[in-house]
């Protein structure tokens, strides 16, 4: 049986099957989109702190924005191309549809890959420096490697005494950390206390493990299937016991319903502790020398004495200085700052010369005394037009400011920045040390670190979801177009029609997708 209204149009409507599912399909994509781009709107509207502006480079979005333009007007060309019936035209117009598409993702990874590097870190007065961090060295000065990957200056460094491991959430790699760190320092993880467990039988209470047995990550999975038997074995005489209490209470009380009789029910927990089996929820394991323990900020709640892993396993020790070093940075930002300044009834200014980076940091303060200066000529030159500098014109001195700077005061003759810059961020080794300075920021002065990604502040997040959710759209769209291209031959000899219909609907949703792009480019990378 033929469906009909694929090939030719209904007459009443004019349209066929699947230009009609395409509208549909574009109708539910624009209330999704329309959702995104109103909330941010209202978040920016309503934001409790300086909202980013003019953050994003705006070139590589305006050369995605002119990539997109064009590939729609290639896809228009290409069903032109079949309508005329020239293959050959159609190969060349939607090949540089597909090429654009991929162009535009290799651009977007490149500004994506930007941002997972570069490191951003608000202070407990609110003063936020950007930048990139420094990678630890050995002795030798090269970098030191893990699985392939170079180790960031951001650690929390304890002298650990003892380590308690949770029997049942231990986090293998984690294990593992500790182990080889350990090992390197030439101390050794012994078990503090013997270990009672069982294999699940009531009489079978056995020590499986005696205590100054050193500490391995098989010793640890054998504890846990212990345990766990342990606790399946107890866990099987609560629920018999409670089993039949609830029955001798409704033997006792014929007629009446469960919640009427609920207090008459109750298990004795004296009488099933002879056949009950230990359970050890933690164990201890202590070192003979104490060892210096390095965790990534996010898997460690620090503290001076006792801190905890993410998997619930204590570390008792001295908490060491744990700096986060930058290698480079590239930017300070006192809009925030500011703002608390403000609401505090404090004079702004005040507020920055006293914070920590001011104080402590001899690049930033004169880096500050110089953006002043600047910021009265710019002043000036804003007042013959009715103008006043913005908050970020006033607080933020940015990587392109810096090396502004560096040229005035002939440290670097690098000139204006190049447009690999616009892409990849400044070039730090042509512009030198002088230009953007080495940091070392205590850990008790930051009150939060990220990467410019979601977790940093909800412009990153609805920045990462749009596009991210975009670029699949680019993604599905060039794929359905390169079916067409590369395995369409056999449908335009047989009924090339079809294929100029299937064609016009994938060039309906590539021009929605060149549509959300001109209205998340102003909206993210202008503003």
């Amino acid at each position: 049986m033929e469906i009909p209204y694929i090939v030719k149009a209904r007459k009443d409507t004019g349209l066929t099957n699947s230009k009609i599912a395409i509208w549909l399909f574009l109708a539910s994509e624009v209330m999704l989109f329309g959702g995104f781009f109103s909330a941010y709107v209202f978040m920016r509207i309503g934001a409790d702190y300086p909202w980013p502006e003019r953050t994003l480079p705006v070139l590589p979005g305006l050369i995605n924005t002119f990539i997109l333009i064009a590939s729609s007007v290639t896809v228009v060309f290409a069903w032109a191309a079949l309508k005329l019936r020239k293959w050959r035209q159609f190969q060349i117009f939607m090949g540089a549809t597909v090429l654009c598409a991929a162009i535009f993702m290799c651009l977007k990874a490149v500004e994506y890959n930007v941002k997972f590097h570069h490191q951003a870190v608000r202070l407990n007065d609110y003063s936020i420096i950007e930048g990139h961090l420094d990678y630890k060295k050995d002795k030798d000065k090269n970098y030191i490697k893990k699985d392939g990957k170079k180790i960031e200056y951001n650690l929390i460094n304890i002298k650990a005494e003892s380590v308690i491991f949770s029997t049942v959430r231990f986090h293998k790699p984690w294990v593992e950390q500790i182990l080889e760190q350990a090992e390197e320092q030439g101390s050794k993880m012994v078990l503090t206390e013997p270990y009672q467990g069982a294999d699940g039988r009531a009489d079978a209470k056995t020590t499986y493990v005696e205590a100054g047995t050193e500490l391995s990550l098989d010793l640890l999975l054998k504890i846990r299937e212990q345990h766990l038997k342990a606790r399946a074995h107890n866990q099987k005489l609560r629920a018999d016991a409670l089993r039949c209490a609830w029955q001798i209470a409704k033997d006792a009380n014929p007629g009446k319903r469960g919640w009427e009789i609920s207090d008459q029910v109750g298990v004795d927990a004296e009488k099933l502790k002879p056949d009950m089996l230990t359970e050890m929820g933690a164990i201890s394991f202590k070192i003979d020398s104490a060892a210096k323990l390095s965790f990534k900020p996010k898997n460690i709640k620090e503290a001076d004495g006792q801190s905890r892993l993410r998997d619930d396993t204590v570390i008792k020790g001295k908490l060491l200085e744990s700096p986060m070093k930058f290698h480079h940075v590239d930017a300070i930002d006192f809009q925030y700052l500011a703002m608390k300044a403000v609401q505090k009834g404090i004079d702004p200014m005040v507020a920055i010369e006293n914070s920590w980076i001011i104080q402590n940091a001899d690049f930033a303060k004169e880096a500050w005394e110089w953006h002043c200066e600047e910021v009265e000529k710019l002043e000036k030159e804003l007042a013959k037009q009715d103008r006043e500098p913005t908050l970020k014109d006033r607080y933020r001195i940015g990587w392109k400011e810096f090396s502004k700077k560096a040229e005035q005061e002939g440290m670097t003759d690098m000139g204006d920045w190049t447009i690999l810059e616009e892409f990849k961020g400044p070039n730090y080794a042509a512009r030198g040390e002088e230009t953007f300075p080495h940091l070392a920021v205590p850990r008790g002065e930051i009150a939060f670190a990220s990467k410019f990604v979601p977790q940093w502040n909800t412009y990153y997040a609805i920045y990462f979801t749009i596009t991210g959710l975009h670029g699949l759209h680019v993604i599905g769209g060039a794929l359905v177009l390169g079916y067409y291209l590369f395995f369409g031959r056999r449908m335009y000899e047989t009924n090339p029609e079809w294929l100029a219909n299937r064609v016009e609907v994938g060039g309906l949703f590539w021009h929605f997708v060149d549509l959300i792009w001109i209205f998340a480019f102003p909206i993210f990378y202008l503003m």
